[in-house]
């Protein structure tokens, strides 16, 4: 990996009352592996979240996409009461070519080198079965596949969790919980997404979708004839009468472009980071669109993941997936009463908590994590 600005990056991300504790390369030419770890903060416990397997475009931009996703896994931890706080991998390269069992051992060494100060887990381009083969290399693995002793695919946490902040928002926005007769427009169908739509139709919505790749689409279509395709996201977010948008593809989808033309009256879904920059939830708001922050409804995946290192049964990782509904109701109530935006309210609740637990570490003779 060539030199990078590593403070340029930092200072492009924004304002961040935390910074990082460390952020870790590693290259290892015999399996072809060259990832980064970021661990943003420790006050809550080891830094949990997942490793995103990705064909980024430049090292600089892997680099940008794991200190914002590492960011937002300590405000996503924080939130949904766990005691764990943010970080996160990137495995750089495209896993449809690159990947091997080789290349993920060596992952698992380089994790395991950090000595439990980071936990990695599944995310988009990893999957359990990668989680089982890197966990033969590394102590600190989460969400293996159910036949390994792990909790399995995490997908269907998150996709619950983000239906139950769908209901709050909408109870919030419509007065009742119900999601019967909404126009809900998914964009991105994979694991996640593909789950929520399910749910949607049980809960009598009307769905439309769309993605990058024809064959999810497909086997969708197939399976809910009922359901709307759109050509690409910029049809599906001008779709005629949608009252939700649920982003479940990649990050920085809500440009100034996409609100300028967006239909729908709440923004909510499973992807990280959906905001191309921060600003983009004021316009958002002064149009009369209410976005609920990601990291605070997609946690459910990362509640499983926790689940499974602290033993709890799935009845209990899934009670605390119910709870994201007055999690947001919460975060939104917060915000009315404080007339600030949903995304301000959220930070301020989970930077509390993390600041709580350093001073607490701090008090008892420990080093203050940041």
């Amino acid at each position: 990996m060539h030199s990078v600005d590593l403070k340029a990056l930092l200072t492009a991300l924004g304002a961040d009352p935390f910074d990082h504790e460390r952020v870790a390369l590693f290259q290892d030419p015999a399996s072809g592996l060259k990832a980064i770890v970021a661990l943003h903060s420790t006050a809550l416990g080891p830094a949990l979240g997942g490793t995103r397997f990705h064909a980024y475009d430049s090292d600089e931009k892997a680099l940008a996409d794991v200190l914002k996703l590492s960011r937002g896994m300590s405000y996503k931890n924080a939130m949904a009461g766990l005691d764990f706080g943010g970080g996160k991998g990137v495995i750089i390269g495209d896993p449809e070519q690159i990947k091997s069992e080789e290349l993920l051992m060596s992952y698992g060494r380089f994790v395991e080198s950090l000595g439990g100060r980071y936990v990695t887990a599944c995310d988009v381009g990893t999957d359990t079965a990668d989680m089982d083969t890197i966990a033969r290399t590394c102590r600190w693995t989460a969400t293996r596949s159910l036949e390994s002793g792990g909790g399995g695919d995490p997908s269907v946490f998150t996709a619950l969790s983000v239906l139950q902040g769908m209901r709050a928002a909408v109870l919030h926005r419509w007065g009742t919980p119900s999601l019967q007769d909404r126009t809900v427009g998914v964009a991105g169908v994979g694991k996640v997404g593909r789950l929520l739509v399910e749910h949607l139709f049980d809960e009598g919505a009307r769905v439309a979708v769309t993605d990058v790749r024809e064959e999810p689409v497909r086997r969708l279509a197939e399976e809910f004839p009922q359901v709307v395709v759109a050509d690409d996201t910029e049809a599906l977010i001008q779709l005629k009468d949608m009252d939700i948008y649920a982003p479940c593809a990649l990050g920085g989808a809500l440009n100034e472009a996409a609100v300028a033309v967006l239909t729908a009256e709440v923004v909510c879904g499973a992807a990280n980071n959906q905001l191309a920059h921060p600003d983009v939830e004021r316009q958002l708001a002064d149009r009369g669109i209410l976005y609920l922050p990601d990291y605070v409804v997609n946690a459910g995946g990362v509640i499983q993941a926790a689940g499974d290192l602290r033993a709890a049964t799935p009845q209990q990782s899934m009670t605390k997936v119910e709870r994201i509904f007055d999690t947001t109701l919460a975060v939104l109530e917060r915000a009315m009463a404080e007339d600030i935006l949903p995304g301000a309210a959220a930070d301020r609740i989970a930077e509390q908590r993390i600041i709580t637990a350093a001073d607490a570490r701090t008090a008892t003779g420990g080093p203050r994590p940041r």
